[in-house]
């Protein structure tokens, strides 16, 4: 068996473990419900019905005075335990972030970006995390899957626009967002650029530690461990760029982890001749994105996307 043969059985069983999910090639509709210049940037509010159970809210970005095919980055919001905020991070930041939000920082760049309420965030906070994960559970579904299959789907969504480059889309995200990125990636070659900030966790390490109760129930996917760890995940990502940024100080990326997915990974794209391609920079911070970080991500959006 080739290797991409390989990686093939290795999505599709990481993907089995993400419950019962709706049909993947079902039809998807998007009503667009406002479009605004704010200052540059265009932002359309949409709602789109991604999954056929409940209506998703997003906004999708650009620089007003783009023309033609444009890079897009599918950026996935954090939890903080703010199930207010969502989407919203795109479009007005929060503190525990750098200024100005990703939005216009992308846009900037010559970028379009797209953010959608997660599960119980946003406009699509009316039930708990807990009573949905719950409510799933019973219904056979995992929570962070049925997640991961909203932005699958919002990713066709992105790549039917005409305005969207599908050779030059990344990934990013903080926190419960990093986690996403790299799930995202992992599953979908479709992305080619990764980028996650402050949530790169090496499960096992996490048991050691006895750190579980620092991340939310949404994150833990039954079966998992069993075949499964976080390098194994993250190298499906490879050969294509990724980025991993966290803080030395972060209680929920344990250094000890970071350093064995740091030494896994390093073989893994040394292997497929890309050494380059993977890169893991460490902050003497804890949970937060800081002006050096926000800089390196643009650096390394800039290089690879």
């Amino acid at each position: 068996m080739n290797q991409n043969s390989s990686k093939d059985l290795q999505r599709k069983q990481l993907y089995d473990l993400l419950g019962r999910l709706p049909d993947r090639d079902r039809p998807i509709s998007v009503e667009v419900l406002a479009v605004e210049n704010v200052d540059g940037l265009i932002v359309e509010k949409l709602l789109l019905d991604l999954n056929g159970l409940e209506k998703v809210p997003a906004y999708f970005t650009k620089p007003a005075k783009a023309r033609g095919e444009l890079p897009v980055v599918l950026f996935n919001h954090s939890h903080f335990g703010q199930y207010e905020v969502g989407k919203n991070e795109l479009i007005k930041g929060r503190k525990e972030m750098q200024s100005p939000p990703y939005a216009r920082a992308l846009a900037e760049e010559g970028y379009a970006a797209f953010c959608l309420d997660a599960w119980a965030f946003g406009e699509r906070a009316g039930r708990t995390e807990l009573d949905l994960f719950k409510e799933m559970l019973w219904q056979g579904q995992v929570m962070f899957g049925m997640m991961v299959y909203d932005n699958i789907r919002a990713l066709d969504y992105l790549l039917s626009r005409e305005d969207i480059d599908p050779e030059r889309v990344a990934t990013m995200g903080m926190s419960m967002g990093s986690t996403m990125a790299w799930w995202l990636g992992a599953l979908d070659e479709r992305i080619k650029v990764v980028v996650d900030l402050n949530c790169l966790t090496d499960f096992h390490t996490l048991v050691e530690k006895g750190d579980l109760r620092l991340h939310g129930i949404y994150y833990y996917v039954p079966d998992l461990l069993n075949h499964f760890t976080t390098s194994s995940i993250n190298a499906l990502i490879a050969p294509r760029p990724h980025l991993g940024l966290a803080g030395r100080f972060d209680p929920l990326t344990p250094l000890e982890g970071l350093e064995i997915i740091d030494k896994e990974l390093k073989a893994v794209y040394a292997a497929e001749g890309a050494p380059e391609a993977w890169q893991l920079n460490i902050y003497p911070v804890a949970h937060e994105e800081t002006a050096e970080m926000r800089a390196d991500i643009l650096e390394f959006l800039r290089k690879w996307l």
